[in-house]
This record gives C-alpha cells, structure tokens and sequence, in this order.
C-alpha cells in the first residue's frame, strides 16, 4: 500500500484516520516507509503522537526507536503520560534513557511518574546525574501541586546590575529556556527579590539598575499548594508565570499559563469522572484490570442505592395495585427531581473548583437553593399536574403528582447542593460520586414520597 498524497499534512492526517480504523495496516505501512515516518514525526510530532497511541505501544516503539532522540522526545511529549509510559517500557533501556534526556524535566517527570520503580530507576541509572537529579526532585511533590507543575527552567538575573547588563545576560541565556516572559531577580543565596517583565527589561534605559524597574515581593507560592491554588492566583493578577519558592523563599521554578490551563482540564475531567463513580485517574491508556478496580466499588454502591429505592418503592404495592396509572407517573417525579439537582450540583461544584463557597456562606448557599426549589417546584408542579389530571381525568392524581413534584424539586435542589459541601466537610473530594448519593435521594422521594402522597390523600 502507498499512500500518493503531496501534501505532509494530508499524509499525517490520512495515516491518523487509518491508525485508528485499522491500526496494524497503519503501523505496517510505517514500518516499511521508514522515510515517510521519520519525515512525518519530524515535521509534526502531534500527529505522529496521535498515530503511535492508536497502534499501541508495542509497534510505537519500534517506530520511536527509528527516530532520533530528540524526535523521539518530541513526540512522546505530545502524547498521553501513560501511553507515553507504556511506550517507553517497550524500548531498550539506552534508547529509553535517551529519549528522556531530551525532554524538559517537568515533561519527563510527568511520564516516568507513570513507570514501575524498577524500570524508572534503571532509565535513572542510564541517565547524567544532573538530569536525574531535577526529575527527582520534580517528582517528590504531588502532579497536581505548584511544585509537580512548576518548570525548574527560568530565566533569573542578580540584584544589584543594570538593565543593559540584565538583556546581555538574557542574550547568553535565551537558547536554553522556554519561557522569557517574566525575569525574576534573586538574591546570593537565591531568594526571589522581584520580577521583570522582558518588555519593561528592554525599554529601560541601559544604566538604569535592575531593582528600579522590577516588582519587588512578587505573588508566588509554595510548591505544596494545590493547582486549584495555583490557577485562582494566575487568573487574579492576570499573569503568564507565577514563581514556586520554598519556605526560606528561594526560587524553586515557575508555573505558566500554559501548565495551569492544562491542569484544570484534567482537573475537569476528573471532577465529571468522580461524579459518576469512575477512577479520576483513569484514561483511556488505564489498564483494564485497573479500571475495573476503581469503577466496581462505585458500582456496587449504585446498585446498594438502586435496591434501597426498590425497597422503598415495594412498600406501596397496595396503592399501585389499587390506582395502577400511579406506575406511569413515578419516573415523571423521579426526572425533574433528578434533572434539577443536577443543575444545584453543577453550580456548587464549579463554585468550590475555585474555592468560592466560603464557610460563612453555606447557609446562604443553601437557602438560596432552597428558593429556588420552591419557584420551580411550584411551576412545575403545577404544569405536570395539570397535565397529569387532564390525562387522567382526576384533579386528584394531579394534585398528588404537582404536590409530589414540587416537594421532589425542593428536596433534589438542597441535595445537589448539600451532598458536594457535605463530602467536602468529610475532606472528601466534593465531586466523589455525588452523582450517585443525588439520584438515590431524587429517586427515593420522587418514588417513595410520590407514593406517600397517594396513599395519604386518594
């Protein structure tokens, strides 16, 4: 098979399309278009990422051990951590070693982070000491803390020089960082004094001292705190990097936008994840017995909730074998019950994602949830019932039904509310499967308490 294509881009994009809808004819290909692949990785390492996690880890790894290491470590960058793992335990030690050398310490250690300890510390034992050393101490601090985020690459200048002896500095330094957007100023002993902006640096005039343009005590944070931490403080002063400095205040590394971004999608993800009762950590590069460990718990206390809403609903048998059309409507009170502290629970959680539920405000938090399940809860119970009688030719049953309704909204908005403050109390993760404490809840009132209703009033 050869693929006639002019254009790189429209190769990489047609040999993406066929790794994912046949992946060994796609790895095949490669395999025996050496040129083509080796072209293709260089010219655009995305792509090729995308490519080498549809054929799995085993054919990408005789197709990393083709390329440079550099290449190499620009692909393996572009790809998922555990996929880039996977990848990486496939090759022969001295080409594994020498990918990783390549890539920038915070790149390396969110990948090796994902090894067995043996095979990292045999990569570690190919590898220069002070590279081993920076992932090292890269990987001693949690993945989503300031200091798992943090580059230890920055650009740093001595107090006490002049502007034009900070940019000829800067010149001698510019091949080996990434990021130049911010100059931070540090003591002898390497605690940060202020920062520069590179713009504000070269508009200076070439005598004028350092410290006379530059920010002194500069927002930073300690590398323990959490990214949640991290992003609220970038987003307050609008800023591109935010300094990590130790106890003593000696600069540590930096975080950028760029880092913090990434971040909150995973950290997004993780919350929508954590819902529903699913591994926050799991991917789809997650071993299956892996994921098969996180989600069964879970599952088992879905199916616990389901049981205790089928006990509770079991109770009623006489009024559903008397008035049977109650059946139809029980899953009606259910939904706009569930429906409704789905929407509570989505606020409260993206409130406390930022840290925006203060203590002193949960009372307030909740009342207002509270007002809003009484307005909905009445039109809606007043909808449904109308709707409901007139079907049924009962004003009864729609007063049962707009009164089981309202009384479900009510009860559903303080649950999407509550649950989520309540684990957090617990120093819980406020999105663990509040999901499915909300729908037993929503279930058991909109069920059992709907049942209540009729039984009490027809």
């Amino acid at each position: 098979m050869k693929l006639h294509l002019r254009r790189p881009r429209d190769l990489a994009l047609a040999l993406r399309d066929l790794a994912r809808r046949r992946p060994h004819e796609a790895a095949d290909y490669l395999d025996t278009h050496e040129e083509e692949w080796t072209a293709l990785a260089g010219a655009d390492p995305h792509d090729a990422a995308d490519i080498l996690e549809a054929i799995g880890e085993e054919s990408a790894a005789d197709l990393i051990a083709d390329l440079t290491p550099g290449e190499a470590a620009d692909v393996l960058e572009e790809m998922h951590d555990e996929a880039a793992a996977d990848v990486l335990e496939e090759l022969h030690l001295s080409e594994a070693a020498a990918a990783v050398s390549e890539l920038a310490p915070e790149e390396a250690a969110d990948i090796v982070g994902h090894l067995e300890d043996d095979t990292r510390e045999a990569i570690f034992g190919a590898m220069e000491g002070g590279q081993v050393r920076d992932i090292r101490d890269l990987l001693r601090y949690p993945p989503d803390s300031a200091g798992g985020l943090m580059m230890p690459d920055h650009a740093t200048l001595a107090a006490g020089i002049t502007a034009g002896e900070a940019i000829e500095a800067l010149r001698r330094l510019h091949e080996g960082l990434e990021n130049v957007n911010y100059v931070y100023v540090v003591e002898h002993d390497g605690r940060l004094a202020g920062v520069v902006s590179f713009r504000e640096l070269v508009f200076a005039r070439p005598l004028t001292a350092l410290d006379e343009v530059m920010v002194r005590h500069p927002v930073s944070v300690h590398p323990e705190a959490d990214r949640e931490e991290v992003s609220e403080l970038i987003q307050r002063y609008d800023l591109l990097a935010l300094p990590v400095v130790d106890g003593a205040g000696v600069l540590l590394g930096i975080v950028t936008i760029d880092d913090v971004m990434e971040a909150m999608q995973r950290e997004a993800s993780e919350d929508i994840a954590a819902m529903v009762g699913a591994g926050v950590e799991e991917t789809l590069y997650t071993p299956f017995h892996r994921s098969v460990l996180h989600r069964l718990p879970w599952t088992a206390v879905n199916l616990a909730t389901a049981l205790a809403v089928a006990f509770v609903v079991s109770r009623f048998e006489p009024i559903i074998s008397e008035i049977a059309v109650l059946a139809a409507y029980m899953p009606v009170v259910a939904s706009v019950g569930g429906n409704s502290g789905a929407q509570s629970q989505a606020v409260i959680i993206r409130a406390m994602a930022t840290d925006a539920v203060p203590s002193g405000q949960v009372r307030r938090v909740l009342g207002r949830s509270l007002l809003i399940g009484l307005v909905n809860g009445f039109a809606v119970g007043l909808l449904s019932g109308a709707i409901a009688g007139g079907f049924t030719h009962s004003a009864e049953i729609g007063f049962v039904i707009g009164l089981a309704a309202q009384v479900n909204l009510i009860v559903a908005n303080l649950a999407g509310s509550g649950i989520p403050i309540l684990l957090h109390r617990l120093g819980q993760d406020p999105a663990m499967a509040s999901n499915i404490f909300m729908t037993m809840i929503t279930d058991m009132v909109g069920f059992g308490g709907f049942l209540a209703i009729a039984t009490v009033l027809l």
